[in-house]
């Protein structure tokens, strides 16, 4: 199983974009039973939901989860 997550490379804050995505690529070779309890657990702890499920020719999976982008405001000012 190969995972894919979205670069957090951007500093500044990009309303446009409310949601990070993790692509998870799996091989005909895999167990189903152990592909869906990973992903299971990226749901119950990371928050991840599942947006996408492609079944490729050949028995190739790819699943795209994704969760929102929190946003936090500072409340205190910045130490000098």
């Amino acid at each position: 199983m190969r995972e894919i997550s979205t670069p957090q490379t951007q500093l500044k804050r990009d309303p446009s974009k409310p949601f990070e995505y993790l692509i998870v690529t799996t091989r005909p070779e895999h167990n189903l039973a152990d592909v869906r309890r990973q992903l299971a657990e990226y749901a119950e702890y990371g928050k991840w939901d599942l947006h996408r499920t492609r079944l490729y020719m050949g028995g190739a999976r790819r699943y795209w989860m994704r969760r929102r982008i929190l946003r936090v405001e500072r409340t205190l000012p910045p130490i000098q």
